[in-house]
């Protein structure tokens, strides 16, 4: 690359680091992450969920209407920006809105089909950067859009809890509360209001502002203070229609026979405007305070307010950062990721070149490590173990001379010497009937 020649010498010597609140996933960790994409694909291929890919950014609007302009998204998070036609745009803060928006766009709903996707991308939100909180962040998320079927939301939280369990974090438990519908919430508004408005004085203002827009993200707020202020307030569910109850009603008894752990709370709030009828979180006990994995609900009145037909829908999203330190703070993530299957060494230029066709056919099915750096043997055995190399292939000149290797198993330490021919045939089999991957 070459130098800017308007720098100065200084600047020449100038390094540079990840923007505030964002971070890279190096090598040494990005193989959890893979392992967790890898179980969630797995999940969603079970339950039957199709894969979305969503651009990076929307149009503003999109996210103003969907999450609601009463949400500290909406209100202080999002990262917007206005184009070279001025257009405003907007990084995805959350998946749900773009979701829908490519759902109404494409008529993915035709023929009164049940639309079930599911995303693993990053979103981005402004946020005071903290311990497992950044700025540009990983989510998964499922929606299932054409359906009002309690069934469709007790699916969505026995994928979350099984996600987790088939994760190792066994004992997931969901916690379940309604957001009532329009016909029942104005109502609770109001009973909310009046049993807070002599007290209102006491919440913090981001609260006070929500008393006005929306009493109901008072109980969202991360203020203890005011959550012990709320600890009276009256549950929503004094306050529900016939139709909302007995969709709740549903939930709980599907999810019993589907024997997902779960309880109802009252007090649970999500974080956004656009949920009716079932909400929910997910919880490890195991992680003490904090033990949220993920969150989501039902939110029937979102499509057609981004402009497509009356649709119902249900849908649930996780912070994959989160997901990890629980993953690693319960112990349940292996510390050291796994070796390759094998490590050829070899010494001379002549064992190099018959290691070369060695590793060529063994990559065809296992994973395989080698030195390009002219070490000795001796040290190519320390590197082997050092990653963890269940077997290593060892060619020096004198193996070359009688066409043969050696083959080590690292685990017990037996080794054969095996016709060079022989080699990726006899692993194969080997870590095959061991039940060895790639």
């Amino acid at each position: 690359m070459r130098e800017n020649p308007d720098r100065t010498a200084g600047d020449r010597h100038m390094t540079y680091k990840a923007p505030r609140g964002t971070r890279d996933v190096l090598p040494e960790e990005s193989w959890k992450w893979q392992r967790v994409e890898r179980v969630f694909r797995a999940t969603a291929d079970r339950f039957v969920y199709r894969e979305i890919r969503l651009p990076v950014f929307e149009e503003t609007e999109l996210f103003a209407r969907g999450i609601g302009d009463a949400t500290d998204i909406v209100r202080k998070e999002m990262y917007t920006f206005t184009d070279r036609k001025g257009r405003s745009l907007t990084l995805r803060p959350e998946g749900t809105a773009g979701v829908v928006r490519s759902f109404i766009e494409h008529s993915m709903g035709r023929g009164s089909r049940l639309t079930k996707l599911y995303y693993f991308c990053p979103m981005f939100r402004y946020e005071r950067p903290q311990a497992g909180r950044y700025r540009q962040f990983w989510q998964w998320g499922l929606e299932a859009i054409g359906s009002m079927n309690p069934a469709v939301d007790a699916e969505i939280i026995h994928f979350s809890v099984n996600l987790f369990e088939s994760l190792g974090l066994a004992g997931a438990e969901a916690r379940i509360n309604s957001a009532g519908c329009p016909t029942c919430t104005p109502s609770y508004n109001e009973l909310l209001r009046d049993r807070l408005a002599g007290s209102l004085d006491q919440f913090c203002a981001d609260c006070q502002v929500r008393y006005e827009r929306n009493p109901r993200r008072m109980f969202d707020c991360k203020n203890k203070h005011c959550l012990e202020l709320l600890k009276d307030a009256p549950s929503i569910l004094e306050s529900l229609c016939d139709e909302c109850t007995q969709h709740f009603a549903s939930v709980q008894d599907l999810l019993s026979r589907m024997s997902v752990r779960f309880v109802v709370d009252t007090s649970m709030a999500r974080g956004l405007d656009y949920y009716t009828k079932t909400v929910f979180e997910v919880h490890y006990a195991g992680l003490g305070a904090q033990s949220a994995l993920c969150g989501g609900g039902r939110y029937d009145a979102l499509v057609e307010e981004l402009g497509g037909a009356a649709t119902p829908a249900c849908g649930v999203s996780s912070g994959v950062e989160r997901l990890m330190t629980a993953l690693e703070d319960t112990g349940v993530m292996a510390a050291r990721e796994p070796g390759p299957s094998v490590y050829v060494a070899s010494l001379g230029s002549d064992a190099a070149l018959a290691a070369a066709t060695v590793i060529a056919e063994l990559r065809k099915s296992v994973s395989v490590e080698t030195d390009y750096q002219g070490r000795s043997l001796k040290a190519q055995m320390k590197e082997a173990g050092k990653l963890g190399a269940g077997h290593v292939v060892i060619i020096g000149e004198d193996e070359v001379a009688r066409g043969v290797a050696v083959v080590k198993n690292m685990t017990t330490g037996e080794q054969d010497e095996v016709g060079v021919e022989k080699v990726a045939a006899l692993l194969v089999e080997r870590l095959a009937s061991a039940g060895g991957g790639t």
